[in-house]
């Protein structure tokens, strides 16, 4: 179980380029390289296990979305600006916006095969390079890594909510996003996320099927000030591996 929070995330899906886009929740090629790069494997090498493993998010607070007018390279003298592909030299500013969610939450249940889960649970409490939300300017709040638990589902309408404000008191409605089997009868839409390698250059994404629900927690998960770090806290000890 993870825990995904911190003052900005970015999970992109299409955009490239000039427009970094970024999807509402966490990406499947993004988790992979969120435990890729916490497992020390580097850019181009295969994921092996990894590949095995699934995601379901669960959407605590979905943050507020803002885009970073972001330039590079501007007011250099002639010829000495922002190295281009070509081995050229670009004389402009390189302008990009990048999309961002801004104070979200997310809980993700991480499934798979024992041997799987056993290299991400190790490489994300040991992390061999510094985990990230997405970009590398986002890094995460801790604690990131909630525990292990027979019971993912259960563990999705268990764990803590973060604060809400008391004008929002009562039963909690949640976004819970799964992969869906394709032909699922239920519905579903795609997301272009799906991956098992990140080569140097190349990188090619798959379409895969998501099945959204909203589901009704209770209030109690959802406390204010340190009680929802107790609540984490007892969480993290419930489901201590």
């Amino acid at each position: 179980m993870l825990r995904l929070a911190g003052p900005l995330q970015a999970w992109g899906e299409r955009g490239a380029f000039g427009e970094k886009d970024t999807a509402d929740i966490p990406t499947r090629s993004g988790l992979l390289g969120l435990i890729a790069s916490a497992a020390g494997i580097r850019r181009g090498a295969p994921l092996g296990a990894l590949t095995e493993l699934d995601f379901t998010v669960r959407i605590d607070r979905p943050g507020v979305r803002l885009i970073d007018f972001h330039t590079a390279g501007g007011g250099y003298p002639k010829g000495h600006g922002i190295p281009t592909a070509e081995g050229k030299r670009k004389d402009s500013a390189v302008i990009t916006r990048r999309h961002y969610l801004a104070d979200a939450v997310f809980t993700v249940a991480v499934t798979g095969p024992a041997h799987a889960l056993d290299q991400a649970q190790a490489a994300l409490e040991t992390p061999c390079w510094q985990p990230f939300l997405g970009r590398r300017s986002c890094p995460p709040e801790q604690p990131m890594l909630l525990g292990r638990t027979p019971d993912a589902e259960t563990a999705l309408r268990t764990a803590p909510l973060p604060p809400r404000p008391q004008s929002q008191r009562g039963p909690v409605r949640v976004d819970i996003v799964r992969t869906a089997a394709p032909g699922d009868a239920t519905a579903w839409s795609e997301m272009l996320d799906d991956c098992d390698a990140f080569p140097r250059g190349d990188r090619r994404y798959r379409a895969r099927p998501v099945q959204r629900t909203t589901e009704t927690l209770s209030s109690d998960l959802a406390e204010t000030g340190t009680d929802y770090l107790d609540r984490l806290a007892a969480f993290m000890e419930a489901n201590r591996a």
